[in-house]
C-alpha cells in the first residue's frame, strides 16, 4: 500500500487534505487465518470474491453481509437485473400500499382507542401484505432467492403460495 502527498521540490506537502492512496492487490497475499485489521479483511474479500462458495466465517459484520449482498446483485445478466428492478418496483408498490394502510389504520385506531385490535390488525396486515406480495412476485416470474430475500419468508413457505 502506498500513500501519496502533493510535495514541492523541498520535500514540503503543498496540500494536507489531499492524498492519494494505492493498493497493489497482486502483492496482498494474507491467507484468512492472518487477517488483523479491518483493512486485511476488505483486501481480502475483494482479491477473493469471485472465489466465495460461501461467506467466510471471518466476515460476520453486517457491513460485509451487505457487500455479498451487492456481489450478488452484480452478477445478474441483463435480463436478469430487468427482472430484480422489475420485482423491486412491485415490492416498493406494495409496500407504499401497506405504509398508507398502516398510517391510516394507525389514524383510525386512535380515533376509536382501539390499542389491542391496531395492533394485531396490523401484524394480520404485514403477513397479509407479505404474503400478497411474495405471491405477486412469484406469479412475475421473480427468482426465489429474491422473494426470500425481500420477504423473508422460507421457501417451504413460498412454495405453498
Amino acid at each position: 500500500m502506498h500513500t501519496i502527498k502533493l510535495k514541492n521540490q523541498n520535500g514540503k506537502t503543498i496540500y494536507d487534505k489531499l492524498t492519494y492512496i494505492y493498493v497493489e492487490m497482486p502483492n496482498f497475499n494474507k491467507p484468512e487465518d492472518n487477517l488483523t485489521s479491518r483493512l486485511d479483511k476488505w483486501l481480502f474479500f475483494i482479491k477473493n470474491l469471485e472465489d466465495f462458495q460461501s461467506i467466510p466465517s471471518i466476515f460476520s459484520d453486517e457491513i460485509f453481509a451487505k457487500a455479498f449482498e451487492k456481489a450478488e446483485l452484480a452478477k445478474f445478466g441483463q435480463e436478469e437485473m430487468d427482472q430484480y428492478e422489475s420485482s423491486l418496483k412491485v415490492y416498493r408498490d406494495l409496500y407504499s400500499v401497506i405504509d398508507s394502510a398502516f398510517i391510516e389504520g394507525k389514524t383510525e385506531g386512535r380515533m376509536e382507542g382501539i390499542e389491542e385490535g391496531r395492533q394485531e390488525g396490523l401484524q394480520v396486515g404485514r403477513q397479509e401484505g407479505k404474503r400478497d406480495m411474495a405471491k405477486l412476485l412469484k406469479d412475475n416470474g421473480a427468482q426465489v432467492d429474491l422473494i426470500i430475500l425481500t420477504t423473508r419468508f422460507t421457501r417451504e413457505e413460498i412454495d405453498l403460495l
